[in-house]
């Protein structure tokens, strides 16, 4: 079996957030409980527990100038499935904290990113690089 991340975190109620993480960003759901559900994040596993308070986000990253919510987490997506998931987002009715953009045009590290947040304010960023071999080049 190949690596596999694992993230918890907190959530303030678990309807919202299967609603959430599995009808519009598209993850399996895993075990449960009633406090705590495990999803497929884009082949990683995450548990959302409801057993304390979720760590507030402050747009204090500052990367290109644009201040992004800290702390954060995501997935590195393929191209076509970060625009499908973009559009996914937009049509359930979510607002991003940065909309959908292009970084590093036309450079080996070019990449699309975006940002939101789940209904607890947890922040999710996903990304797409254009040549994902250049994912970690500078």
């Amino acid at each position: 079996m190949a690596s596999v991340f694992h993230y918890s975190f907190f959530v303030t109620d678990l309807a919202a957030t299967r609603g959430f993480y599995v009808e519009i960003l598209g993850c399996r759901e895993g075990r449960s409980t009633e406090s705590w559900v495990d999803f497929d994040f884009f082949g990683h596993q995450i548990s959302a527990h409801t057993t304390g308070v979720p760590a507030p986000t402050q747009n204090k990253g500052i990367v290109d100038g644009i201040a992004v919510p800290m702390p954060h987490f995501g997935a590195v997506l393929e191209w076509d499935a970060f625009h499908a998931l973009a559009s996914r987002i937009r049509e359930a009715g979510c607002r991003f904290v940065i909309e959908p953009r292009l970084r590093f045009a036309g450079l080996p590290a070019e990449q699309a990113t975006m940002f939101l947040l789940d209904p607890s304010g947890n922040a999710l960023e996903f990304k797409a690089f254009h040549h994902p071999e250049h994912v970690f080049t500078a």
